[in-house]
């Protein structure tokens, strides 16, 4: 089981890292804050370079946090929360699956991120190291992701989408 939970954290905390790192700083082919600063106006999040820089700041930060197991309920709070406003803002409505920009990959961030928030980390995490792993209770992982969901619908109200042309 240690292992199976190292492999998600890992592969999903890195992943969650590097999209992050696109909207910050342009790497892997991301646009970097101005670049997506300027989708997120289009997404009705002004400004839209300060909710860019929230956004990967959070994603990049989880992600490292969830990958090496530390602060586990933090980590995936801040993925759940980005994910959800992700789906709520540019994915839902157009289906499941990511062929058609659909829910697909935001949704199994965000369940990877529940799923481990409720198991704990793991026995190959920095909060087992540090003996945090006692305090990571199923209650504690039902809190962060309450948390998680009720600060993405704080920033879903946040926005502004602009008018539609007729």
């Amino acid at each position: 089981m240690n292992i199976g939970l190292l492999l998600i954290r890992v592969v999903f905390g890195a992943l969650m890292a590097a999209h992050g790192s696109q909207k910050l700083f342009g790497w892997f082919g991301g646009y970097g804050l101005a670049g997506t600063g300027g989708f997120f106006e289009q997404l009705g999040f002004r400004p839209g370079r300060l909710f860019a820089a929230l956004a990967g700041v959070t994603e990049t930060f989880s992600g490292l946090l969830f990958a090496i197991g530390f602060l586990e309920p933090l980590a995936a709070m801040g993925i759940i929360s980005v994910m959800i406003v992700a789906i709520g803002s540019v994915h839902w409505g157009n289906g499941l699956f990511a062929t058609t920009n659909g829910v697909e990959v935001p949704l199994l961030y965000s369940t990877a991120a529940a799923a481990v928030a409720l198991t704990g980390p793991g026995a190959y995490s920095v909060d087992a190291i540090f003996g945090l792993t006692l305090y990571w209770t199923s209650a504690v992982g039902l809190l962060a992701i309450a948390a998680g969901m009720v600060v993405a619908a704080g920033n879903l109200l946040l926005r502004r989408p602009l008018p539609q042309h007729a």
